[in-house]
């Protein structure tokens, strides 16, 4: 399954100045729980913010004209069609991790998103996502993760 991963804030804000614009453990820890032992998708700018794999993850880089060094658990693809044909033979879920480029050229084949709300507007963001990137979701279940982080889980309608 292809999962969209992404914690907005209320005015949709996801990055400022190349990193998240808040830290809440909370937020981090369900990332962890839920990526490890799955391969993780990020732009190269993403993956430049993070600086190196994450732990039990296969981390797939998605860029036309990046050049990242190799090293174990990581991997460097060309186009869309790279990611889908090696997600075919994939053990686990591949999660689309951002940035918003990256969500926006895979934005067809996520099956289900996971969306962390967080209780604060950003106004000096300098990356957000789309207000309409959940048309065509269902939310199907909510959980509280504290400090007033919610995660919705929503799957793509069928037609």
């Amino acid at each position: 399954m292809i999962i969209g991963i992404v914690a907005v804030s209320e005015n949709y804000a996801i990055g400022k100045d190349g990193k998240l614009p808040w830290h809440y453990p909370a937020d981090l820890k369900f990332f962890k729980q839920t990526t490890t032992g799955n391969a993780i998708v990020m732009g190269a700018n993403t993956w430049r913010s993070i600086g190196r794999p994450l732990p039990n993850r296969l981390s797939i880089i998605l860029s036309r004209s990046a050049e990242i060094e190799v090293q174990p658990n990581v991997l460097l693809l060309r186009s869309t069609d790279e990611l889908l044909a090696l997600s075919q033979f994939l053990k686990g879920d591949l999660y689309i991790i951002g940035g918003a480029q990256t969500y926006k050229s895979l934005a067809d084949f996520i099956d289900e998103w996971l969306v962390t709300r967080v209780p604060e507007t950003v106004k000096d963001a300098d990356v957000f996502m789309p207000e309409s990137f959940l048309n065509g979701f269902t939310l199907r279940e909510t959980t509280d993760l504290g400090d007033g982080l919610k995660v919705e889980n929503f799957r793509r309608e069928q037609s």
